[in-house]
């Protein structure tokens, strides 16, 4: 049970190291929306990280027939949908008839839509720019525009379709309910075939406004699962209500509410769960986890752009919470543990901030 200033309390469980008891808390590393699981390290740490240029949003998604099957594969093909992404990106960088650069990237997997379906895409945060293939300068992107998002499209739909095949091949793809019949082979490269030629939706929105918008970014991602608290609206004999996006409108019509039925809303949330262990941050790239110090030193050395003064020392004097206030922002307090298998008997009780 965690508490903030303005006295919300809030309850999520969270297996603690020693596994000794279940602490109920914040956000969980390994709940539905998957905290942030960025090689365990949290999204505040990265300011030291972030480089004085332009920083692009670009978003890959996958077409409905293959998240349709994804769900009932999720650890095979979301990790696809990372490597391929960053595969891309990667490549088309490093084209001398493109950037020519080794660039950096951090991808945040999103599973669903607005209205909880089943929407499978990354989200990649990249810096406009890279090292030459050569380490001697920092090649920078013309401003405003990244990479061609026609060219990023073509190369990721073949090379997803690549290894999807390979994963068929291998045996390792399960299909259950409607798609068993794609377990024969005739069958699934008739269901593949339109794939090689629609339109895979790839696009890259305009750059953020400062490195500072990029950390505030991820950190909302960090703590995000598939709906917020603030959306929902009641609990019913009506259902579940909540507010939900139609992107496929225009203007004030595109905020629509929607009621579903209690096990119908539970269906779609569940739709949602991660497998266990599964990071749904990943960097790539210069900011790969085995290599990013040296690169970030090189790339701002070749910036004339000077570090973080004491940005380790006051990590370290000064730890981060662990949990923040969802409404305010405020560090949360622990202020109560069960033991595994301890019922609660009550609500809680409000904390005294006086």
């Amino acid at each position: 049970m965690i508490a903030c200033g303005d006295g919300l309390l809030d309850l999520v469980g969270r297996e603690p190291a020693e596994h000794s008891g279940f602490v109920l808390g914040g956000w969980s590393e390994r709940d539905s929306g998957k905290m942030g699981c960025e090689g365990d390290v949290p999204v505040p740490r990265r300011q030291s990280d972030l480089l004085p240029v332009d920083y692009y949003h670009v978003v890959f998604t996958l077409p409905a027939p293959i998240a349709a099957i994804a769900y009932q594969n999720k650890a095979l093909i979301y990790g696809l949908l990372f490597d391929i992404a960053a595969e891309t990106l990667l490549t088309i960088g490093a084209d001398t008839k493109h950037l020519g650069a080794r660039i950096g990237l951090t991808l945040v997997l999103h599973t669903w839509g607005s209205a909880l379906t089943h929407h499978p895409h990354v989200h990649g945060v990249v810096p406009g720019g890279g090292l030459s293939l050569d380490g001697a300068r920092w090649v920078a992107c013309k401003h405003g525009f990244f990479l061609p998002v026609r060219v990023l499209s073509r190369l990721f739909r073949r090379r997803f379709l690549e290894e999807l095949d390979q994963l068929y091949r291998s045996g390792r793809l399960q299909f259950f309910g409607e798609h068993t019949a794609l377990a024969d082979a005739h069958t699934f490269a008739r269901w593949l075939a339109p794939l090689r030629q629609c339109e895979w939706v790839v696009y890259a929105k305009r750059p953020f406004a400062g490195p500072a918008a990029v950390l505030a970014y991820l950190s909302r991602y960090t703590h995000r699962v598939a709906i917020s608290n603030s959306r929902l609206l009641a609990m019913d004999e009506h259902g579940v209500t909540f507010r939900w996006k139609d992107y496929r409108a225009k203007g004030k019509t595109r905020h629509k509410i929607m009621t579903l039925a209690p096990e119908e809303f539970m269906r779609r949330f569940l739709l949602h769960v991660l497998p266990t262990g599964f990071h749904r941050i990943r960097h790539y790239g210069l900011l790969a986890n085995g290599t990013r110090t040296n690169n970030l030193a090189l790339a701002r050395a070749l910036l004339n752009d000077a570090p973080a003064q004491n940005a380790h020392t006051e990590h370290v004097d000064t730890i981060a919470p662990c949990f923040v206030c969802r409404r305010c922002g405020a560090p949360m307090l622990i202020v109560e543990t069960f033991v595994r298998g301890q019922t609660i008997r009550a609500p809680p009780q409000a904390l005294n901030t006086s």
